[in-house]
């Protein structure tokens, strides 16, 4: 198969893009294995498929780099608004693009036609345990211990459309994620697998942040876990509600609100890094 691609990335969060709006992908689980290996692939944390939405200016679907189809990401869904402002699929400052978990709002701030940012509502926090999902009881899941590789961490459940563990270290250069985050991913109490973050906070509008995301690793960045952390920054008493928290990464920073009426927004850049052409039939 002939693979026309865009190589994008948010924070250093990156994916495989392909515009389905002109071409068809058939097996795109299979697919985002393939393109997703970095030494035998083009190397990304997944694929990203832009399609036709009936009910908003795009759709996307996002896969991992083990195939397994993601509900919602926030650096993809950025760079997803570059794509279609750039290539007047919807060239416009405000458009709405379809994912599993709703219709994400996005306000597009450009200068002189040149795409600078976009700014993301990234709808509502959710909390309960059972919508998570998590098996536990209760409202809400925070500060509460959970025990990983036989030690206790006090974590916070947020769902941001995907579920979220969030739990607060000293230094997050310290922690061996490669270690814990498969453990963390996998831990009984997510029957659907959980992304991990690790946040240090250094003052009540920063954070520092690693994150461990289900089915592709640790990554770069997080879009939806940026916004899960600085909810559970807010809810543990380290953030205040409606001020922006900016959201050091490993690739880069998000400055991300958690507003009165529970909403997250997400601001950031999305950055093109190429155009390519593959062959996957020429690929092992």
């Amino acid at each position: 198969m002939i693979l026309h691609f865009t190589k994008m990335h948010g924070a250093g969060n990156d994916y495989v893009y392909v515009n389905c709006f002109k071409y068809s992908v058939d097996d795109p689980s299979g697919l985002s294995i393939l393109v997703s290996d970095r030494h035998k692939g083009i190397g990304s944390d997944g694929l990203v498929l832009i399609c036709p939405s009936d009910v908003a200016d795009a759709r996307m679907r996002m896969f991992n780099a083990d195939g397994s189809e993601g509900m919602m990401c926030g650096n993809a869904i950025r760079c997803v608004a570059r794509f279609i402002y750039d290539n007047n699929i919807a060239h416009k400052n405000y458009v709405n693009i379809e994912t599993l978990s709703g219709i994400k709002s996005i306000d597009i701030t450009a200068e002189n036609d040149k795409f600078l940012s976009a700014r993301v509502n990234m709808g509502k926090a959710v909390l309960e345990p059972e919508k998570i999902p998590m098996r536990a009881d209760g409202d809400s899941f925070i500060n509460m211990p959970i025990t990983v590789d036989g030690k206790e961490y006090l974590c916070t459940a947020v769902s941001m459309g995907n579920p979220h563990c969030v739990t607060f270290v000293d230094d997050v250069d310290a922690v061996d994620i490669e270690k814990i985050g498969p453990v963390f991913e996998n831990h009984p109490l997510f029957p659907d697998r959980v992304n991990t973050e690790f946040v240090q906070v250094i003052d009540e509008g920063h954070i520092r942040m690693r994150v461990w995301e289900r089915g592709s690793g640790e990554t770069m960045a997080c879009g939806t876990g940026s916004c899960a952390a600085v909810a559970a920054s807010v809810l543990n008493g380290f953030c205040k509600r409606d001020m922006p928290v900016q959201v050091i990464l490993r690739g880069g920073i998000l400055t991300d609100t958690y507003r009165a009426d529970g909403t997250v927004v997400m601001e950031g850049t999305a950055s093109k890094v190429f155009d390519g052409v593959l062959d996957t039939d020429d690929m092992e």
